[in-house]
């Protein structure tokens, strides 16, 4: 069998046991990623083990000691649950029942909470971390056997943890990991996982886009004045951030312009110049009106280019 076939089967189908279950299933989970297994136990710290201790100080000044399911210094802190599976309907009255029903039913609203407690809790260990650690970027909430809450505070502060990357992606089922962009993702928070900051994507995005249109500035002044070609991309740029912003109508797309010219770049001299001038005198403005644009981003339109 496939081993991701293979893990996702074994462990929906494991019974409710979450200290028992939660190491395994978690040292499964590397070998099936391929990342290191966690480290084994050298007394109450380590930079990457199950039951790393921690020191919380109560508000009035006591200490007692707590213990994160699993650390990984820099990277992050998982919290492990495990739910429960609601019963058959003929099996509603039965003691195996009635003891799923005092635990958190899988997708319930109870087990929704049971799981931002967890979250809550991760976040205590955060704050309770040595001073020499800095709080590690991503929090992870495991239902074992069933899915990952994955929760990012790239700041260094660990004051902010959002899900991530968003309110919809957030969740990791287990049948998910079919996917290689989750299983990636999920690499990339063992491994490096200030790769997944998006404010370090837009950076290389936008340097990036720097040195491509530095090399195509080059190209065009081989044959045109400078100023006209830093005229030209400043353009052609700003049709890129008209039409985002929906300044421009859904019909006047410049990319769409862009793409119907590239089997015949004969004609974009034409279909350029002939949306330049319906910009520059505001030809479009009647098209932005029937989609309710506001008048002062008409306006701004069309005396920006």
């Amino acid at each position: 069998m496939d081993p991701i076939e293979a893990f996702i089967a074994r462990w929906t189908a494991a019974e409710q046991a979450e200290r028992t279950n939660a190491p395994p299933f978690l040292i499964e989970l590397c070998d099936l990623l391929g990342v290191e297994r966690p480290e084994p136990a050298s007394g109450g710290g380590g930079p990457y083990r199950f039951e790393r201790s921690v020191t919380h100080r109560e508000a009035d000044e006591r200490q007692t000691t707590r213990r994160i399911d699993l650390y990984r210094r820099d990277r992050f802190i998982l919290e492990a649950k495990q739910g429960a599976n609601a019963p058959p309907q003929r099996e509603l009255f039965t003691p195996a029942a009635e003891a799923s029903r005092r635990q958190a039913i899988r997708n319930s609203p109870g087990w929704a909470q049971h799981m931002l407690r967890a979250k809550g809790q991760a976040e205590g260990y955060v704050r309770d971390l040595p001073a020499d650690e800095s709080a590690p970027p991503f929090l992870i909430v495991c239902d074992v056997g069933f899915c990952f809450d994955i929760y990012a505070d790239f700041s260094g502060t660990g004051r902010h943890y959002a899900q991530f990357p968003d309110r919809e992606g957030f969740r990791v089922y287990l049948a998910d990991l079919r996917r290689e962009d989750i299983r990636e993702r999920l690499v990339a928070i063992w491994q490096e996982p200030h790769a997944l900051d998006p404010a370090r994507k837009r950076t290389e995005v936008t340097r990036d886009i720097a040195e491509y249109l530095a090399r195509l500035a080059r190209a065009l002044e081989a044959r045109h004045p400078p100023e006209a070609v830093a005229f030209f991309l400043m353009r052609c740029l700003f049709c890129i951030f008209a039409q985002s912003v929906g300044l421009l109508p859904e019909r006047t797309s410049f990319t769409d312009l862009l793409t119907r010219c590239r089997g015949t770049p004969e004609k974009f001299v034409g279909l350029v110049g002939e949306l330049w001038r319906q910009m520059n005198t505001g030809g479009l403005a009647h098209q932005c009106r029937s989609r309710r644009e506001p008048k002062q981003a008409e306006l701004r339109l069309t005396q920006l280019v």
